[in-house]
């Protein structure tokens, strides 16, 4: 199984988005952070900065929406030209209608879990997702501390995931980083978003080979 690494720009110099995206193409995705002071205690980029960011971005962008009204926004983008799109659990009212309309437009459905949700409630339906974000802080802000009581919720998706032979990926957002990334891995994610990690180091390029090492060598070890 390929690791994937997807520094998240809540992290970055948003005064150089640009420069600070071209830092992180040797990364699989940027993480793009979409909050609207509601859903989530913060805010942060809106449909009009996702759509240039997609425009100049090296990589594929996964936009991660933390907001209220889904279903009316995530479209709009898809439109913008997100790779993927996320919505979390709790917000869309009819979530897999969502996934097949942001299919539909060429985007790939992703749906995001908080600390205190269980994964459980979603594995009727996760043959209708490409992802799912397994958050391991509490959304909103970046910088905080990895939640290790997390693991066991991917233990139990990928468990569930490998039991239906689905492609359906597993997405860690929250403290990744390279003394964290092995547990991670190991619990069976495959897609790990790294900010302050990245955007914090000193080579944001050889931040993200470390963490894309360590994930590699304990997948599933």
């Amino acid at each position: 199984m390929t690791i994937q690494i997807a520094p998240s720009i809540l992290s970055a110099d948003f005064v150089n988005l640009e420069s600070e995206l071209n830092a992180i193409a040797t990364a699989d995705l940027v993480h793009v952070d979409v909050m609207d002071h509601h859903f989530v205690p913060n805010l942060t980029l809106g449909e009009p900065i996702v759509k240039r960011i997609c425009e100049v971005s090296p990589i594929p962008v996964d936009a991660h929406l933390m907001i209220e009204d889904p279903d009316r926004w995530a479209p709009e983008f898809a439109k913008a030209g997100a790779d993927s799109v996320t919505f979390h659990m709790g917000a869309a009212h009819a979530p897999v209608r969502l996934a097949r309309q942001l299919h539909d437009m060429g985007a790939k459905a992703c749906f995001a879990v908080r600390p205190a949700e269980p994964v459980e409630p979603i594995f009727d339906i996760l043959e209708e997702f490409d992802m799912i974000l397994i958050m391991t802080v509490e959304p909103g802000f970046g910088g905080q501390k990895f939640l290790d009581n997390q693991m066991n919720k991917v233990r139990r998706l990928r468990d569930e995931i490998t039991r239906r032979g689905l492609s359906t990926k597993i997405q860690v957002d929250g403290g990744v980083s390279p003394s964290t990334a092995a547990i991670v891995a190991e619990a069976g994610a495959d897609v790990l978003v790294a900010g302050s990690a990245v955007y914090g180091a000193d080579n944001p390029a050889e931040a993200i080979a470390a963490i894309r090492q360590k994930a590699e060598e304990a997948f599933r070890a």
